[in-house]
């Protein structure tokens, strides 16, 4: 059982910052990634950036150079630093994290989602 915390969203004027954070707990072994994604109405979702145990990061092309990822190994927490904010990042952010499993390879669990928006 793992369960995801999220904060940090918010409103932002466009050019803006925000920070957000994701908490993982439960019974966590080992964690093979941690990410987020993101939901606009009328969009599919959408990976936004993810991070691996080896600290590798992929990000979408959209975000490149304004958002940096991050984590916390000890606290099991995932960061997503979002600089020079656009009105078309406004969603709603989900954490995830991809808990290790010997036997089914991996597992994922979702946090319970945090909206951004952004304004004009």
């Amino acid at each position: 059982q793992v369960q995801l915390v999220e904060s940090g969203g918010g409103l932002v004027q466009a050019g803006g910052s925000l920070r957000l954070s994701c908490a993982a707990s439960g019974s966590i072994f080992s964690i093979n990634a941690m990410g987020w994604y993101r939901l606009a109405p009328g969009k599919q979702r959408e990976l936004v950036a993810r991070i691996f145990s080896s600290g590798s990061t992929i990000y979408a092309d959209y975000v490149k150079g304004r958002f940096a990822i991050s984590r916390d190994n000890a606290k099991n927490t995932v960061y997503l630093q979002m600089n020079g904010l656009k009105p078309e990042d406004t969603a709603v952010y989900y954490c995830y994290v991809d808990v290790g499993s010997p036997r089914s390879g991996s597992n994922r669990y979702w946090g319970q989602g945090t909206q951004v928006t952004v304004s004009s």
